[in-house]
């Protein structure tokens, strides 16, 4: 095991990986710009580094300060969280040159996931179903439209190194392609210094249905189930259950089998997600894998019992899997609202400044993930994310019980937060049914109405 993990992150996943480090009775180091030289993670680790300015690209995205800051306080490993540099090959490549252990992924794993149209292809070589579209990336905007036209309108162009819902453009029909195949490539260019851009069938009405999967050094990759991701704004996941409503055991073997192929097929270590999209009828489709921890990982924590940041770190150190599903999922219902400081009745506005009041909510089964507390300034400068607010019942229903009352409970006050907006989407009927799909928000636009 290891002596002292640092973490290359900030914010509510610095703390988390902070407790799974003390209960396996390693050492932390927190890394901070400037901004966040007052954050929880600081305090909490046994030791810190500040790595620069403010700016994320002059302090938490310089992989020579993060390199720095490891050999300095001798770190013996490198846990990158989410965002960031976590799905950096470079960077995973820079830890194992300087004989500090990225806990994640090799380099080659993350090139080959990371990069859409690779993806894709390993995943039709696995016999995984993918979303009809184009072999590869498409840079010719004539060949482009023809082969948007194979595959019929409408479609979908995405960037191939994209990630978050940038450099991704619907084209409705032909009139309409040339502009959105210029503005995907732009912004791709933009976010991820690459213009490729692949295309595929637009979905009307899919849900995003993704799979937990954790492999070790060992030959070994499992599934831990599915968690329904469709509640989504601009491709941005707000809330996220597991079980899926639309998914039964049998569905829930099929994808967790092909998740686990597709893993194995390139010898996977550490966490994962292979994500689906869900179409109505009941056929699904490959869309993308991310190679580290999810936001979204503790609603699988709560139906497993299983700590998925433990379970990293230990594989990362070399230890086999000391877990196993047997029967797929194995307990209740658990859902994760992430709460943000934005307004969500001004188009998502930002908003920073300092907390003045903070009471989280308690109860059986609530659990609330943050690093934040009552005179903490919100910076201006990265992710918005306050906490996630998650919930576990015996059953969906009482896990949304529980989950109405802890955002009626949950009090932030000195920044606009997205709680009372989460409150409203949670009561919609068509949530509370389990009829939802990614285009749920933009069919119901009252929802985004101030009351």
């Amino acid at each position: 095991m290891f002596t002292k993990v640092l973490i290359a992150n900030r914010g509510e996943i610095a703390l988390r990986v902070i407790r799974a480090c003390r209960e396996l009775g390693v050492a932390t180091v927190a890394v901070y710009s400037e901004a966040d030289r007052e954050s929880l993670h600081v305090r909490f680790a046994d030791d810190d580094v500040c790595i620069g300015p403010a700016p994320a690209r002059l302090s938490y995205l310089r992989i020579p300060a993060l390199i720095a800051a490891a050999e300095i306080t001798g770190a013996d490993a490198i846990h990158p969280g989410y965002g960031f540099l976590a799905e950096n090959a470079e960077f995973a490549e820079t830890c194992a040159a300087s004989a500090v252990t990225f806990i994640g992924p090799t380099a080659d794993q993350i090139r080959k996931m990371g990069d859409k149209v690779s993806a894709r292809t390993l995943a039709a070589e696995a016999g995984i179903p993918v979303v009809p579209g184009s072999k590869g990336a498409v840079e010719d905007p004539a060949e482009a439209r023809r082969v948007a036209e194979g595959i019929g309108f409408p479609v979908l162009i995405k960037a191939a190194a994209g990630g978050g819902g940038k450099g991704m453009r619907v084209a409705l029909d032909a009139e309409s392609f040339s502009r959105a195949f210029q503005l995907a490539r732009n912004e791709a260019l933009a976010a991820f210094g690459n213009a490729e851009v692949y295309i595929e069938k637009y979905l009307a009405r899919p849900r995003h249905v993704e799979i937990q999967i954790m492999g070790d050094q060992h030959g070994r990759v499992m599934h831990l189930g599915e968690r329904d991701c469709s509640v989504q704004r601009r491709h941005q996941k707000l809330i996220e259950e597991s079980p899926s409503p639309a998914v039964d055991q049998a569905l829930r073997d099929r994808m967790g089998d092909d998740a686990v192929r597709l893993a194995d097929r390139i010898g996977y270590v550490g966490a994962g997600t292979v994500e689906f999209l869900l179409d109505e009828d009941g056929s699904y489709y490959f869309m993308e894998m991310n190679t580290r921890i999810q936001v979204e990982h503790p609603v699988t924590e709560m139906v497993t019992n299983f700590d998925l940041v433990k379970e990293q770190i230990r594989v990362a150190a070399g230890e086999p899997l000391q877990f196993e599903i047997k029967g797929g999922r194995v307990r209740g219902h658990a859902i994760e609202c992430r709460v943000n400081a934005e307004d969500p009745y001004r188009n998502f506005q930002p908003s920073p400044g300092t907390i003045t009041t903070y009471h989280p909510p308690g109860g059986p089964g609530v659990r609330v993930d943050t690093h934040i507390y009552a005179g903490y300034t919100v910076p201006p400068y990265y992710d918005s994310l306050l906490a996630k607010v998650i919930v576990h019942g015996n059953t969906r229903e009482e896990a949304l019980a529980r989950m109405h009352q802890a955002l009626d409970s949950f009090i932030i006050e000195g920044v606009t937060t997205t709680i009372p907006f989460l409150r409203r989407v949670i009561e919609h009927p068509d949530f509370v049914a389990g009829q939802v799909d990614t285009k749920f928000l933009e069919r119901n636009p009252d929802l985004f109405k101030a009351e």
